[in-house]
């Protein structure tokens, strides 16, 4: 059965002071719950042994529809408890319950191709009108509580993510950064630029194409002076007089 919970170690040298650090790095991805019956959920259980497994920063990697609120912050205790940074990139969906788990990142990246959703929790009620009114008691309650996790990372007012929530916002990674839940872009890596040459990736421009050509004819169709040859004074001496000689 494949399992959507995946976790490696990476031991990186620090040039400068040569001390080895462990960076580790979680994928979660797949439905939030409390329990797993097949291998494929995400359980605060799971995720704790993984995330107390080893110490240092960690990327966490999140790419999931939601699941179980409960779950959900009790995964986000055991990130805002963790001794360490916790860098969150959300690489597909961060939605529902995923979405307050993603809060807990002491910084959030988006990739520019994912989403975000927030809205109002939900669950399954059976019984008569005190249970039905029970039941709408306790989903304000994880509103709320739900509310406080989008407060701390936003700073937004809990009137207008009440709002966002009871209209299920669905946000693309500019959104997601302009309303605060998330703090920057993914890029790529910027080391050393790619020049347009063979060895890398070719960029198409009309103009550069027709100056690069033109160049090239210039080069090409460039006329060489005949070259001079050099003369010493003696050899000039000497033709000097035998012009002399003939007069």
């Amino acid at each position: 059965m494949k399992k959507f919970w995946k976790w490696k170690n990476q031991t990186v040298t620090n040039q400068e002071t040569q001390e080895q650090t462990l960076e580790r790095t979680l994928f979660l991805n797949g439905t939030i719950a409390e329990e797993s019956w097949f291998d494929d959920d995400v359980t605060p259980k799971l995720f704790r042994d993984e995330l107390f497994a080893e110490k240092g920063d960690i990327t966490i990697w999140i790419n999931s529809p939601g699941g179980d609120c409960v779950a959900a912050a009790q995964i986000y205790n055991m990130m805002m408890e963790y001794p360490g940074n916790v860098t969150v990139k959300i690489d597909g969906i961060a939605a529902s319950a995923a979405s307050v788990i993603a809060m807990a990142g002491t910084k959030v990246l988006v990739s520019p191709v994912s989403m975000l959703m927030i809205h109002n929790p939900m669950t399954a009620a059976m019984g008569d009108s005190t249970e039905m009114q029970k039941a709408i008691a306790m989903l304000d309650e994880v509103k709320e509580s739900i509310i406080n996790a989008y407060e701390i990372k936003t700073g937004m007012s809990r009137a207008k993510l009440s709002h966002l929530m009871d209209a299920e916002t669905w946000m693309d990674a500019h959104t997601a950064i302009d309303m605060g839940f998330a703090d920057e872009i993914l890029t790529r890596p910027a080391e050393t630029p790619v020049e347009n040459n063979a060895a890398g990736p070719m960029l198409f421009s009309r103009a550069a194409v027709t100056n690069s050509l033109m160049d090239k004819l210039a080069a090409k169709c460039r006329i060489k002076k005949p070259e001079t040859p050099e003369r010493s004074v003696d050899t000039l001496m000497e033709r000097l007089d035998l012009i002399k000689q003939h007069i």
